[in-house]
């Protein structure tokens, strides 16, 4: 099948007001809301080789019947997510669960799909993204697209060691997706790089899932950035905080304001 300029242009314009009506329901909607996590191993659960922010977004921060499931896979791409089912298994929970929540899903990828091995392309990686996007409009839910979790490398040349950026084209990429789309976003790798320059690498290596990974995180840190996701969702999304879906710790709140290290 063939489009041209104007048929995908129309397409972009339908997923828009789809957006707008799947926002627009879940303000007005009397259900709790059900996140389900795509992702790399910077989302999924703490296992030997991997461990991200999920399970302490849905673990610390969910209350009210507020819920959701973690489908973070490690070593995924925008592509082998799909290929191996997971990406199926996202849309059938939405199917499973809407007649009794408001389904959301968070996709956050890019550390995997920027790897040279994977031969998966900048603009092929934007374009998985604004697929996955359009795919969870149509399934009924709303899509809120995360970038990427900073890795806790940092440039020690200086007195005063920074993070060095590494992901900084996925993130654009994946706000160029949102945009695009109209999609919801939160950028947890500004969000993540900003906290860590604050408190250092010292303090930022207990967060590490063993003394030499710099990429995933342990159950501390996935509760600490699981609550940097709850914060950055509700700032774009308030009545789910107002309505007492989303409660963050208002102590790790004020210590990442604050530019504090916090441990749970």
């Amino acid at each position: 099948m063939i489009f041209n300029a104007a048929s995908l242009a129309f397409f972009d314009m339908i997923a828009c007001v789809q957006a707008h009506f799947v926002s627009d329901a879940a303000q007005q909607s009397p259900k709790a809301p059900f996140f389900i996590l795509a992702g790399d191993s910077t989302t999924a659960i703490q296992s030997s080789n991997g461990g991200g922010w999920g399970d302490g977004f849905l673990n610390t921060t969910l209350f009210q019947g507020a819920t959701g499931t973690n489908f973070g896979h490690n070593g995924a791409t925008t592509v082998s997510f799909r290929a191996g089912g997971d990406w199926e298994n996202v849309l059938e929970t939405v199917r499973q669960v809407q007649d009794e929540y408001m389904p959301f899903v968070t996709i956050q990828f890019g550390h995997n799909d920027q790897k040279s091995d994977v031969n998966i392309s900048l603009s092929q990686y934007t374009e998985n993204l604004e697929t996955f996007v359009t795919e969870v409009f149509n399934a009924g839910a709303t899509p809120i697209l995360v970038t990427p979790l900073s890795r806790r490398n940092y440039d020690d040349s200086t007195e005063n060691p920074v993070i060095i950026t590494s992901l900084a084209n996925e993130t654009a990429a994946t706000i160029s997706a949102a945009h695009h789309l109209d999609s919801k976003y939160i950028d947890l790798n500004q969000a993540s790089i900003k906290y860590l320059n604050a408190i250092g690498p010292k303090n930022s290596y207990t967060y590490n899932l063993n003394a030499v990974d710099y990429t995933h995180l342990n159950v501390a840190g996935s509760i600490v950035f699981g609550g940097m996701v709850a914060e950055l969702i509700a700032q774009d999304l308030p009545y789910l905080k107002r309505n007492g879906y989303l409660r963050i710790s208002e102590q790790l709140k004020k210590d990442v304001d604050r530019g504090m290290y916090y441990y749970p």
